[in-house]
């Protein structure tokens, strides 16, 4: 898609969004150039919500002013990556994306800041830096214990020692079905497990959590214990539907 395109079809869906959900916002504004992650070459920033606060006791339009910012060459960069690429897709979630960042500088919310911590410390995760082990705990909480970080689910699964030496499998549910993988032979203190051999839009990993005695927890809350933190690929075989 041309510059020229990319920006038509941008103020199409720009326009598209009601204005209740653009109170504060100044416009859209579209770039050709492609912002790359500073320590992640291969990650792009999509769009940005550019606000400024002015000194008030309380949020309001009238405060908090943003600008949203589209950058085609982010866009252009990874539709060469990737074949399956959708633009107007892409257009309308990093817009409706970046309005949300707005909406919650308003409303002095932060959770989407929150989600793009957890992506920052998955990408972190990827590149083989050190990051924090339970970024995914930071993102969208699908249900009890299922969380989502873009394309990638994370189920959680408490385990202590007993489990380990009981058996030799560890069985989840996922999508109205009960699958079982191989234990793996080291669990550690937080263990990703990537399964493959589900239906799932995007990653999917198990995530072993070691249960943690009362000291433990204290310990690592003051940031004293070290985390032993593992990862492992394993095939899902289906057992039973669940329930």
């Amino acid at each position: 898609m041309t510059f020229e395109e990319f920006e038509r079809h941008a103020r199409i869906a720009w326009r598209e969004i009601p204005r209740a959900y653009k109170d504060g916002v100044d416009g859209l504004t579209v770039r050709r150039d492609a912002r790359v992650h500073p320590d992640h070459s291969s990650v792009y920033t999509l769009g940005e919500c550019l606000t400024e606060e002015h000194l008030s006791d309380f949020g309001s339009a009238d405060t908090t002013r943003s600008i949203i910012a589209l950058y085609w060459g982010s866009f252009d960069a990874l539709s060469r990556e990737d074949r399956d690429f959708d633009w107007e897709d892409e257009i309308w979630e990093t817009l409706t994306h970046e309005l949300r960042h707005h909406l919650e500088s308003l409303a002095g919310d932060d959770a989407l800041e929150d989600l793009d911590r957890a992506s920052e410390e998955m990408f972190r995760r990827f590149d083989g830096q050190d990051f924090d082990p339970w970024y995914y705990q930071h993102s969208e909480v699908v249900a009890p214990g299922l969380f989502r970080v873009e394309k990638a689910w994370y189920l959680e699964q408490i385990w202590d020692r007993g489990d380990a030496d009981a058996s030799s499998a560890v069985e989840f549910e996922w999508g109205g079905v009960r699958y079982r993988i191989p234990r793996p032979a080291e669990s550690g203190d937080v263990h990703f497990i990537r399964v493959e051999g589900i239906d799932v839009d995007g990653t999917f990993e198990l995530v072993l959590l070691r249960r943690r005695s009362w000291l433990r927890a204290v310990k690592h809350m003051m940031g004293f214990d070290d985390v032993l933190v593992l990862e492992s690929e394993a095939s899902a075989e289906p057992v039973r539907p669940a329930g």
